[in-house]
């Protein structure tokens, strides 16, 4: 009988999350049913959309929400034999028996260079997030100037990357000097502080004088109105995420652009990446072909230890990770 280390959310948060939300616990599982297998994690990720979610989606007492790569040990599902890789909303588990129903194969023929972390990240849910914003709701076309926040993070970092590669101005906004080096380093444009700078509209308008024809926003609350207001005419904005907002107890009520987006024709689309979930696999393959080509630089803030998930979780709400936030097991 297999024991599996499992994480509870003992209490809903209230404001930013606390140890004393989560509680350890060890689990003993039966047999895997015809049908079933059993799954041990890899890796695991933590992801700005767990803290809104666990809100909405989960009870106290549930184990904790999240997607993992897992390795099967035990199978009685051909379609899953022994020894294979799958990603898998599985939460914070160190083991798990899946119905395998919600299993997804790592790439057959995955590079053996490539760490198999990176099917959280950059070639996972983070790098579809990028490349389907960009490509289905910006629409974003060579010549055209991008802005993205949260750039130093799993999706911006991805986002900023493929937009050079078509030929775009990139201006990406983070909040520490390290950062803003890193996204140097990747190859954006201009890049801001946004914890240092005096004025962020004069630094929004110094990067991109003329404005900016998209805007990939993952922070919301106060920087997206400063943000809309600098878009050109019929600009288009695509809605990833609002973290600046995920922690708040009482939802923010600040000053929003209306009359900018009416006077500026602008298009706002909020989106999901599984909405275009039939394209996975050969967006995948595209991923991996430019990191495997250096079209693609990648970095990960790993996390050894299933026992450090929360330790994680609210380091990757408070920023600490530059890259994809990763726990390994």
């Amino acid at each position: 009988m297999v024991q599996a280390k499992t994480w509870i959310l003992t209490k809903h948060f209230e404001g930013f999350p606390k140890e004393s939300n989560f509680q350890l616990k060890v689990v003993d599982l039966p047999e895997p049913k015809d049908g079933e297998v059993l799954l041990e994690a890899l890796f695991l990720s933590v992801d700005p959309y767990m803290r809104p979610f666990s809100r909405v989606r989960m009870k106290e007492g549930d184990v904790m929400i999240g997607t993992q790569v897992a390795k099967v040990v035990q199978s009685k599902n051909a379609a899953f034999p022994a020894g294979m890789h799958v990603v898998g909303r599985s939460g914070w588990r160190s083991h798990t028996i899946s119905d395998c129903s919600d299993l997804v194969p790592v790439m057959p023929d995955w590079p053996k260079d490539v760490s198999l972390s990176l099917a959280l990240g950059i070639i996972g849910m983070p790098g579809l997030t990028a490349l389907y914003g960009l490509e289905e709701v910006l629409e974003l076309k060579a010549g055209e100037t991008l802005l993205v926040n949260a750039a130093a993070g799993a999706v911006g970092s991805v986002v900023g990357q493929i937009a050079k590669m078509k030929g775009c101005k990139v201006v990406g906004s983070a909040g520490s000097d390290a950062k803003v080096a890193f996204l140097k380093k990747l190859g954006f444009d201009e890049t801001i502080n946004y914890k240092t700078v005096g004025s962020l509209e004069e630094a929004l308008r110094k990067a991109a004088p003329d404005g900016y024809d998209c805007f990939f926003e993952n922070v919301g609350g106060p920087f997206s109105s400063v943000a809309i207001s600098q878009m050109k005419p019929f600009g288009r904005i695509a809605v990833c995420g609002s973290i600046s907002t995920y922690n708040d107890t009482d939802p923010q009520t600040g000053p929003f652009p209306h009359m900018t987006m009416i006077v500026k024709q602008l298009k706002m689309e909020g989106f999901m990446q599984s909405r275009w979930e039939k394209k996975n696999a050969e967006s995948l393959r595209r991923l991996m072909g430019w990191l495997k080509q250096g079209k693609l630089q990648n970095r990960e803030h790993v996390t050894k230890g299933f026992e450090n998930m929360p330790a994680a979780f609210m380091g990757m709400l408070q920023g600490e990770n530059t890259g994809k936030a990763i726990v390994e097991v």
